[in-house]
């Protein structure tokens, strides 16, 4: 099976820390503190390392740079190679996506309906790179606790137009933040892992 990788860097009131408690082990109450700290800055900005691993194990890479405003914006452009630099996608709300193309000096609005489709050759879909929240489309159906930290697992909702199956996500219990991605395809089959490193304010 050929896995895309993409790699990405006490004292309190009692009544908190009871309604704390209860919540974490529900997977749902698990799941919405992670979209709220995936929106709750004002702004984000991100690098991305993007590692494309062939059939026969060859790789190329690429460097997105991620900015993201709020639960809606988000801008991702190309750092790295030199012949997709400062190719960019902005999202400004679900259906309304944006493709710039330098060599053209030109903006393409993107149909909603390709949203499953590559970008520029990479693995990572529209969708992907869209995303601000998971609990829209996806359900957290289980919950474990392994070496400090959650494992959620996410199945689509009912009317959720998604490419995935299922997603196993890893979250820190501190901060709430994603530290890891397994995508499932419609197949069942592990079809990308995203992981996450170096987050901070």
């Amino acid at each position: 099976m050929n896995v895309r990788r993409i790699a990405v860097t006490v004292a309190a009131l009692a009544a908190v820390l009871n309604t704390q408690s209860a919540g974490a082990q529900d997977p749902a109450w698990i799941l919405e503190r992670v979209d709220s700290a995936l929106t709750a800055p004002q702004d984000v900005v991100a690098t991305q390392r993007v590692v494309l691993i062939d059939a026969d194990g060859g790789e190329k890479e690429r460097t997105l740079r991620v900015y993201q405003r709020g639960r809606d914006r988000r801008l991702v452009k190309f750092v790295s190679p030199a012949d997709v630099r400062d190719v960019g996608f902005l999202r400004i709300a679900e259906d309304q996506l944006y493709l710039y193309l330098p060599a053209f000096r030109r903006v393409r609005r993107i149909a909603s309906s390709i949203k499953h489709e590559n970008f520029m050759g990479t693995d990572l879909s529209y969708e992907d790179l869209s995303r601000t929240r998971f609990g829209d489309d996806y359900q957290a159906i289980d919950l474990t606790m392994y070496d400090r930290a959650y494992t959620l697992t996410l199945e689509p909702r009912a009317d959720a137009d998604v490419s995935y199956r299922r997603i196993i996500m890893r979250v820190d219990p501190e901060t709430w933040t994603i530290t890891a991605l397994r995508l499932y395809g419609s197949d069942g089959d592990l079809v990308k892992t995203i992981t996450t490193s170096d987050v901070r304010q």
